[in-house]
């Protein structure tokens, strides 16, 4: 008869939210980490540092602060992500954290992707993340040129942001308006 050993899966890794393996290498390493999660409408991006209580936040931005600096887009698009990343990367620096490993959990990294586009943000706003040029989005992308274009082909998809007032033809100069409002409150 053979004996069945059970193998005890934690409740985090069973919902799918903690992978032991790299959060173990990312505590070892003492280094602060970005932690990106893409929900249903929005995108939360925060610094945080490992501690023995628990992470300590240093730094966090959630994309409905986007709205301060005038944003009305979508506030899950690639473009939105980018500015996350860029305003977390400003607050970040604001906060004496120069630099910051990228942790995704139980998520895989995948090129160009939204969680991309907010460390492309942050590096722009001088945050040092490890990343490979090559994963990151293009210039094109993170402007929402690609949106502008669809845009122009096809109105109706866009009816909810017509409504509210923004031009989905308009999201490159927009986001270059955000972006320069962003680098104006953090210039001190």
């Amino acid at each position: 008869m053979v004996k069945r050993r059970y193998i005890q899966v934690f409740r985090r890794r069973r919902e799918g939210k903690t992978n032991y393996h790299r959060r173990r290498k990312l505590i070892a390493s003492r280094r602060p980490f970005l932690y990106v999660y893409v929900a249903d409408r929005n995108i939360t991006a925060h610094i945080s540092i490992p501690d023995k209580e628990g992470d300590r936040v240093l730094a966090s931005v959630h994309s409905r602060e986007l709205m301060r600096y005038g944003w009305k887009g979508s506030r899950k698009s690639t473009p939105a992500a980018y500015l996350v990343g860029f305003l977390l990367g400003k607050k970040a620096i604001d906060s004496c954290v120069n630099g910051a490993v990228l942790y995704t959990g139980m998520r895989g990294f995948i090129d160009g992707s939204r969680i991309a586009a907010v460390v492309k943000g942050a590096h722009d706003a001088g945050l040092i993340v490890p990343a490979s040029e090559d994963s990151l989005p293009s210039e094109e992308r993170t402007l929402g040129k690609h949106i502008a274009e669809y845009a122009r082909n096809s109105k109706e998809r866009f009816s909810g942001l017509i409504s509210s007032g923004f031009d989905p033809v308009e999201y490159p100069r927009i986001v270059e308006e955000v972006r320069s409002r962003i680098e104006e409150e953090f210039k001190g």
